[in-house]
């Protein structure tokens, strides 16, 4: 069986797919990529079905040498320096962009370094991983010890066994005109607890900027001006949307991803499906604003979403002309399946 052996594991990489939606009652949050439609494109790339596990970079990405015959693996999502070499040879070094597919083989090394124009970067396998799904899904929750590589992110020394040992004979492809930069402005409806805020404090809000100042899997903290509880910051504990934005009750924004299943404060606002992996791909450091919309633009921005994402098979083209063409390969693997709330 071909292994990705890791050389050093970057900052916080782990084994994510769509998620394992369903057992929220259970206290299972759905998790999974934090951007879906990157995870859809490195898939895609390869040759892969869209819901197929994949390494999730965040920040600063890992070394990784080939222990298998050939690999053929992807990159999709922030832009990052990578580099391919034979072996310990320093010398063969050569960059490889994002948003393209290739092939290495035995004893390849791959170093991924910091991530730019983004947060998260996406490193799909020819044929995926040769890892147990645990409630239908291969993504990590580390919080639950479970899932993925060991239920945590990976370390120096991982094997992770691969389901060939041999990459196919086909094209190499590159993804074009896909738009996956962060955000300026995120779209919003009202939350279930807006009316514990005044009118005023409602304005201040989505008319005020933010920075984004701690982020993990569970949630992103926003600096900028603290908003006022017009009727106290204590709510009972209910189940949460992704997105949701909650008031701490120091005044503090926390918009909540996928990676939960209930909150305690007040949510003023929730960010729409459709800019939810916009909403992971940003840093640290971002400034960010919300506009208001109604729920009738939202689902119609979704449908958009979901047009875009059906349409990513259309936007990959072959890199190398003269080498054997598989298309009957592509066209049964690429963005099969139904796109769903997992985007």
């Amino acid at each position: 069986m071909g292994r990705l052996r890791v050389l050093s594991p970057g900052l916080a990489t782990t084994v994510q797919d769509l998620g394992r939606p369903g057992y929220g009652q259970l206290g299972v949050p759905a998790g999974g990529a934090l951007d879906p439609v990157s995870l859809r494109a490195a898939n895609a790339l390869v040759g892969n079905p869209p819901d197929a596990g994949a390494l999730e970079v965040i920040h600063m990405g890992p070394t990784l040498a080939i222990d298998a015959h050939s690999v053929r693996m992807s990159f999709a999502g922030a832009n990052a320096a990578i580099e391919i070499s034979s072996g310990a040879d320093a010398n063969s070094a050569r960059p490889i962009a994002t948003m393209r597919s290739i092939r290495v083989v035995h004893g390849d090394v791959i170093s991924i370094g910091a991530l730019s124009g983004g947060a998260l970067l996406y490193v799909a396998i020819e044929g995926g991983f040769a890892i147990e799904p645990v409630l239908g899904s291969v993504s990590t929750y580390v919080r639950g010890g479970f899932g993925g590589w060991h239920g945590r992110a990976l370390m120096a020394g991982d094997r992770l066994p691969l389901c060939r040992e041999r990459a196919s004979e086909r094209d190499e492809y590159r993804l074009d005109g896909m738009d996956l930069a962060v955000p300026r402005r995120l779209r919003a409806v009202d939350g279930p607890q807006i009316e514990r805020f005044t009118s005023a404090e409602i304005a201040a809000f989505f008319a005020s900027d933010y920075v984004v100042a701690a982020a993990d899997r569970m949630g992103m903290r926003l600096r900028g001006r603290n908003l006022d509880h017009a009727r106290g910051h204590d709510v009972i504990s209910e189940g949460i949307a992704p997105g949701s934005i909650q008031i701490a009750g120091s005044g503090e924004p926390i918009v909540l991803l996928a990676r939960q299943t209930t909150g305690g404060y007040p949510k003023i606002a929730t960010v729409i499906s459709a800019d939810l992996p916009a909403l992971g791909r940003l840093p640290i450091g971002a400034i960010i604003s919300f506009e208001r919309i109604s729920m009738m633009q939202a689902a119609e921005l979704r449908r958009k979403l979901f047009a875009d994402v059906e349409g990513i098979n259309a936007r990959i083209a072959r890199i190398d002309d003269a080498a054997e063409h598989c298309p009957d390969l592509l066209q049964h693997n690429l963005i099969s399946g139904v796109i769903d709330a997992r985007v």
